[in-house]
């Protein structure tokens, strides 16, 4: 079944804060689903069907529709980590088009930096019950040092550099300094980035996304009540899921998931990646960027050192813009899961909202595609591509 067309996305709405000293998680939930509902003109008793992922505190989305006294016709749960939240816009785009709710409502919400945690040099543990645990954390794996041994596969078989790679990051910073509520809104060169301290070879401090607390939260209607609201149309188009994991050993570290999600999402889409007038990338490292763009068909697989370098990323300067508001790399990694800022950002741009220094002129299809869990081991990808009416 086609979801072209079939569903819109109505709201959007991403927590203001970067630390929550005050509110609980489900505290930011609720206000990120508020704050989505008031931007698409609805409230919460017109939400029908509910989404959320393991971020969600108790039992997930039976505790978090009972908080917000939601009454539901349908609830998706659906668990990829930070690609989760892109996932649930595909879903929830299913789910009307199969007349299983009217008005859909996406939620996400942490607090690791409140809490102190220290989310990509630690080891981490994803749980005593998941099969793999026994053979890796013995070994101590932690996030940034997964992220790194893609890195060096990727520079070993291409020759993708770290001023490549720090590229990334200054465009990303090009974009914060003119968001507000940027966490890092100081501009950086590429020479900063590569002078900044290794956390794990080849990756730099500045090679890493922000931690911070906050949230977000999206609606995506019936394409009959998006139209009776006065806001900016912007459709679902295509979209694409995929999981990507070790296959008993049989890995490839240069490429994700997105070499499936992405061609599945264009397909559906009919569009190509020339079509594209922005991307939003989940940026958890800059090497996590440079390998979706190839993954995604902006340019060949190897190519993506020469695709992201001389600023080719920055809006108004470069061909391919991403990441307006500072990405995770600079603005907001909420709950170390940045997949849902990530559809935020591109609605705005196809409303024409974006901040005036970073709007992508004429930006009438725009592409979001988030990560979960790590491109060295296991991962799922999913890709959302957007249009504006």
């Amino acid at each position: 079944m086609s979801i072209k067309g079939k569903a819109y996305l109505a709201g959007v709405f991403e927590h203001p804060t970067r630390k929550a000293d005050t509110q609980s998680l489900a505290q930011l939930h609720a206000e990120s689903a508020l704050g989505a509902l008031a931007d698409a003109g609805l409230t919460k008793d017109d939400v029908d069907g509910y989404f959320c992922a393991g971020d969600a505190p108790g039992l997930g989305g039976l505790s978090m529709a009972d908080y917000m006294g939601l009454k539901l016709r349908h609830i998706d749960t659906t668990e990829t980590g930070g690609s989760s939240y892109v996932i649930h816009v595909g879903h929830a785009a299913e789910a009307i088009a199969a007349g299983k709710c009217d008005v859909a409502l996406i939620t996400l919400a942490g607090r690791p930096r409140a809490e102190g945690m220290a989310t990509g040099t630690a080891p981490r543990n994803y749980g005593a019950a998941a099969p793999d645990v026994a053979f890796e954390y013995p070994y101590g794996p932690t996030v940034v040092n997964q992220y790194a041994m893609a890195a060096m596969r990727h520079m070993h078989e291409f020759g993708t550099t770290s001023a490549q790679l720090a590229w990334i990051k200054v465009a990303a910073s090009q974009h914060a300094q003119h968001n507000p509520r940027a966490l890092l809104r100081e501009v950086v060169t590429v020479e900063d980035v590569v002078n900044s301290p290794i956390i794990a070879d080849p990756l730099h401090r500045l090679d890493c996304c922000v931690i911070t607390d906050g949230g977000g939260a999206i609606v995506v209607t019936r394409p009959e009540v998006a139209k009776r609201l006065n806001r900016p149309l912007v459709k679902v188009l295509g979209a694409g899921e995929a999981v990507k994991h070790q296959r008993g050993g049989k890995i490839d570290l240069t490429h994700t998931g997105a070499v499936w999600s992405g061609p599945a999402a264009f397909a559906e889409a009919g569009v190509t990646p020339a079509d594209v007038k922005y991307v939003s990338i989940y940026d958890s490292f800059t090497i996590t960027v440079l390998i979706t763009l190839e993954d995604l068909g902006f340019c060949a697989k190897g190519q993506g050192g020469k695709l992201v370098a001389d600023g080719n990323l920055i809006a108004g300067v470069g061909r391919l813009p991403f990441n307006t508001d500072g990405g995770g790399l600079c603005n907001n990694h909420p709950a170390n899961r940045g997949g849902l800022t990530k559809v935020v950002e591109a609605v705005r741009q196809l409303r024409g909202e974006a901040h005036p220094k970073v709007q992508v002129k004429s930006c009438d299809v725009a592409l979001a595609h988030g990560t979960g869990g790590s491109l060295a081991t296991r991962h799922g990808s999913a890709t959302l591509i957007m249009g504006r009416e």
